[in-house]
């Protein structure tokens, strides 16, 4: 804030006025902050109708580009709340189909035929190649445009932009939108499930709204029940899920050159071990997951070998090879099954690294997996949780203020930002798991022995650092 903003403040009486100014103030200085980031990178700021992609988009360490949009993103819908009339406000929480416009494109696959059109190409082009009726298509494209994704060049002719980019077939991004698109069928049973009487005070996997939603249908398949076209999509969904959250900050903000051997729990196809191996080559890693994981299918052909102990290893001959090849020829990466539920991991390991598990689950299965990490830790072991961390307006007093970054004053908690307690509902949604304050992470740290050392704020994500309780 300027010594100028500052006076005009302290000449205000109104209490409501002065946070509106102090939001302007944050919108203004957070906006000069992320425009810095871009102009550092040499190639400017982005355009609204850019139909390329910016070196920064995909930087694997944007967290203070990310810190600055937080701040933004937070005042000016604050801002907005504050001096439209509630009802404004309140309507459009409802009235908006963004989404489902998202949907047709991603799955008609639009932003692919347009990738070869950059100048545009004219709407009964586009449906001819899509199948789908010009007048619909045209129709969805111009509310997406107002947002900025796919932009209308001439009456008629659309083109690509930045933001539609990333709904290619081939984006892993695309992936993790067309994963969520079933997301709000079980949406609309949820107050249903509140009010049933088996599924209403349940938290068990089996009675989330996802299980209830498909019940009222006929089906019973479980969540982790796919065939091998949905397993392939769900893990590059949570590929592009890591790019969404930037979850690859955590290799520039985590000590990983004290650290000698990780084993990534729930490690999926390598989304995070993969560029793990790249950057630390010293690391010796394990990955583990279901064997189906392991095995992954149609795009692996994997080899079978074997760990000294005689655990099978699956080695994911194609996509390793493709991404980290040194890793796999230096013998610093191995692939044994896991079902954390049921066993524990490799034993003895440095690092324990969980991404986006444990919010997958309720209280008493993150417990066990917990558990079953703690019989195999060393006494310098530590277990590295990254998801999410909720911030309430009343905070429990065992979670101090200064173990993660608080927003100023006067915007919301958290930032003003939705996104983590939209997770939290995704996550209920699905499977009964949730998003967690951090005294809740405490708590089931310490049913496991496990006591909270230190946490980094990477934005989107924390990472949180337990070690072994000392008695």
């Amino acid at each position: 804030m300027t010594e100028r903003e500052s006076r005009t403040l302290q000449k205000m009486t109104d209490p409501n006025e002065v946070k509106v100014e102090t939001l302007l103030s944050i919108i203004n200085s957070s906006a000069r902050e992320a425009i810095t980031e871009y102009k550092n990178t040499g190639h400017g700021v982005p355009g609204v109708d850019a139909g390329t992609l910016h070196p920064l988009d995909f930087a694997t360490d944007t967290l203070a580009l990310r810190k600055a949009i937080r701040l933004l993103e937070g005042a000016c819908e604050q801002l907005n709340t504050i001096l439209a009339p509630p009802q404004h406000t309140t309507y459009n929480f409802v009235h908006n189909y963004n989404w489902a416009c998202i949907d047709v494109a991603v799955q008609s696959r639009i932003a692919d035929v347009l990738d070869k059109y950059p100048e545009g190409l004219r709407v009964d082009v586009l449906a001819d190649a899509v199948n789908l009726d010009k007048t619909k298509i045209a129709r969805v494209l111009r509310v997406l445009a107002l947002r900025g994704c796919f932009k209308e060049v001439k009456r008629d002719v659309f083109a690509n932009t930045r933001l539609s980019l990333v709904l290619r077939s081939t984006s892993n991004v695309g992936s993790c939108i067309r994963h969520q698109r079933e997301y709000p069928r079980y949406a609309a049973v949820l107050y249903e499930t509140m009010i049933d009487q088996e599924f209403a005070r349940s938290n068990e996997v089996e009675k989330a709204p996802r299980a209830f939603a498909l019940k009222k249908e006929g089906k019973n398949n479980g969540f982790w029940e796919m065939n091998d076209e949905e397993l392939d999509t769900f893990h590059k969904s949570m590929m592009g899920y890591s790019e969404v959250q930037n979850s690859s900050a955590v290799l520039h903000h985590y000590p990983w050159d004290n650290v000698s051997s990780v084993v990534d729990v729930g490690s999926g196809t390598g989304a995070m071990s993969i560029p793990l191996a790249k950057m630390f080559p010293h690391l010796r890693i394990t990955d583990q997951d279901l064997p189906e994981t392991m095995k992954l299918s149609r795009s692996v052909s994997p080899d079978i070998g074997y760990t000294p102990s005689g655990k099978v290893i699956f080695i994911f001959d194609q996509i390793w090879e493709k991404k980290a090849p040194e890793a796999l020829l230096s013998g610093h990466v191995e692939f044994v099954p896991l079902n954390f539920l049921e066993e524990s991991p490799v034993a003895g390991k440095d690092v324990y690294y969980l991404r986006s598990v444990i919010h997958d689950w309720p209280d008493d299965e993150s417990r066990v997996i917990l558990n079953n990490i703690r019989k195999v830790m060393g006494p310098n072991s530590r277990v590295l949780i990254h998801d999410c961390v909720l911030l309430r307006p009343f905070q429990e007093p065992a979670a101090e203020a200064n173990e993660f970054s608080k927003a100023p004053e006067p915007t919301l908690l958290n930032f003003g930002s939705h996104t983590s307690h939209q997770l939290d509902l995704a996550m209920w949604l699905l499977s009964n798991g949730k998003e967690r304050t951090l005294n809740e992470f405490k708590n089931i740290g310490a049913s496991a022995g496990l006591v909270l050392t230190q946490t980094y704020d990477l934005v989107a994500t924390t990472l949180l650092e337990f070690k072994i309780a000392q008695d």
